[in-house]
């Protein structure tokens, strides 16, 4: 598969190219409800038991937790850097340089899987991490738009660096 340079994203400038926000899943008590809700996997008329035991009873803590995520954190990827920015406001609060990242991993912990979320792993060359984002939603499909934005960022730096040699 060919990488292709992403329309309307300049080499001289950031540009955003995907935000995310991450799920209930994101936090404990978020993973701790997807681990209550499906603790009982047999199924009664197409229904989960554990589903009609504790869902009503924890549907006020799960929208406590969903209204919550107004004052968390999003994720935001450019075609430079993978940021971190506090959801209310304009602060961010951590990013790791897209050539700075060697692998994406994508890590489900337990209660994660009833949301359909998972964290997403940013590590260096040397094994360490540069960045987590918690309780992605979809995380495969960021994993995705990352990897490729990582690859078009090498590309683009070897391009300019040929460019600026050749001066």
């Amino acid at each position: 598969m060919a990488v292709q340079a992403i329309a309307g994203v300049s080499a001289s400038e950031e540009a955003r190219i995907m935000t995310e926000f991450p799920s209930v899943a994101a936090n404990g008590l978020g993973r701790l409800i997807g681990e209550i809700l499906t603790c009982i996997p047999v199924k009664i008329w197409g229904v989960q038991v554990s589903y009609l035991l504790f869902g009503l009873p924890l549907a006020p803590l799960g929208l406590l937790l969903f209204l919550l995520r107004l004052t968390g954190m999003r994720y935001v990827l450019t075609n430079r850097s993978v940021q971190i920015w506090s959801t209310m406001g304009s602060r961010q609060v951590q990013s790791a340089d897209l050539l700075a990242i060697d692998s994406v991993q994508i890590e489900q912990l337990p209660g994660q899987a009833f949301f359909r979320a998972a964290d997403i792993r940013l590590k260096d060359a040397g094994g360490k991490t540069l960045l987590v984002l918690r309780g992605v939603a979809d995380a495969q499909a960021f994993k995705s738009v990352i990897d490729r934005a990582v690859e078009s960022r090498r590309l683009v730096s070897a391009s300019l660096q040929v460019i600026n040699n050749r001066s």
